[in-house]
């Protein structure tokens, strides 16, 4: 009777976490600016939970990862300099428009933990628009930036939105 009462409980509260729009989103990205000087692609996954906030308007906390691939070396002398991938971990607030049959526009501001050595992270933000190619699955295209002591780690990524509640996409026919 236990197992009954546990698996029912499970199943009603996990019913109540996709009506509320958890998303996953998988990117890929191109730095740009001073990030363009030392890596060469990156690798980009959130996770977001929204609240129905209006009418075609929803908004919630999001965390992610974010890794960098650097490719630096230089050599001084005798002295060869070997910088390490970037990464981050972005905590920070979502707000998701619907403007249009199938198209979203949506905004992260937070903060982004720094991950590798001397990485201290900085101030997040990353606004991005999505066209749902269903109900499930959008495709975003995003601008992507930290800003860090010595300026920003910025970057342009396009990848796949996957929404497993019923909050933030678009109606698509």
């Amino acid at each position: 009777m236990k197992k009954v009462l546990l698996l029912s409980l499970f199943v009603l509260l996990g019913q109540g976490l996709f009506a509320q729009g958890f998303q996953i989103s998988v990117n890929g990205g191109l730095p740009v600016g001073n990030a363009s000087d030392f890596a060469d692609f990156a690798i980009n996954v959130d996770a977001a939970y929204l609240f129905e906030a209006g009418y075609e308007f929803s908004a919630g906390p999001v965390i992610g990862y974010s890794h960098s691939f650097v490719d630096f070396t230089q050599t001084v002398g005798p002295i060869t300099i070997d910088l390490d991938d970037v990464q981050f971990i972005p905590l920070a607030a979502r707000g998701s428009w619907n403007f249009a049959d199938a198209w979203t526009f949506q905004g992260d501001v937070g903060y982004a933990i720094g991950v590798n050595d001397g990485n201290d992270g900085g101030f997040y933000y990353s606004p991005r628009i999505m066209y749902w190619v269903s109900p499930i699955i959008g495709i975003a295209a995003a601008y992507r930036g930290v800003a860090v002591s010595n300026g920003g780690w910025n970057m342009l990524t396009l990848g796949v939105e996957f929404n497993l509640g019923g909050t933030s996409s678009a109606d698509v026919e």
